[in-house]
């Protein structure tokens, strides 16, 4: 491969990589995920922090994924990271179908009057069975 494809490949890869990040940051803004945790957990006032962490985390997402690095932690550190990261994908999952204004539909369509913290919760607790299943039994 010549010194041309390689350049060309690279700022392919880096624009595309640009594309993809900017497409995914502006849908957590879209959703404001930040911004309703904060709001609820009545710490708004550290939402520049919430930001840059979630950049941080982003970014070293990134770097990890590309570079291959491997990094060795404890068995406690990895449970509280596969915590943290289950909380942040429900968290994503619930504001979008808040945003798309999924539960007000399907109550009006089922005439579902009471239950629907039940709703919510059978959702989350199925989601999170089919990571695990997924993740762990699947892989035997």
């Amino acid at each position: 491969m010549t010194l041309i494809e390689r350049v060309i490949l690279l700022f392919m890869g880096f624009a595309g990589g640009v594309g993809v990040a900017a497409g995914i940051y502006a849908f957590i803004t879209m959703l404001q995920i930040v911004q309703r945790l904060s709001s609820r957990t009545g710490t708004a006032n550290q939402i520049n922090f919430y930001e840059d962490c979630v950049m941080v985390g982003g970014i070293l997402g990134n770097l990890i994924s590309i570079f291959e690095w491997q990094i060795h932690f404890s068995i406690v550190f990895l449970a509280i990271y596969g915590l943290f990261s289950g909380i942040f994908v429900g968290c994503l999952a619930i504001a979008l179908a808040e945003v798309i204004d999924v539960f007000p539909a399907v109550s009006r369509r089922i005439s579902l009057k009471l239950g629907i913290p039940f709703l919510v919760v059978a959702i989350a607790l199925g989601k999170g069975i089919g990571t695990f299943y997924q993740l762990v039994i699947n892989r035997a």
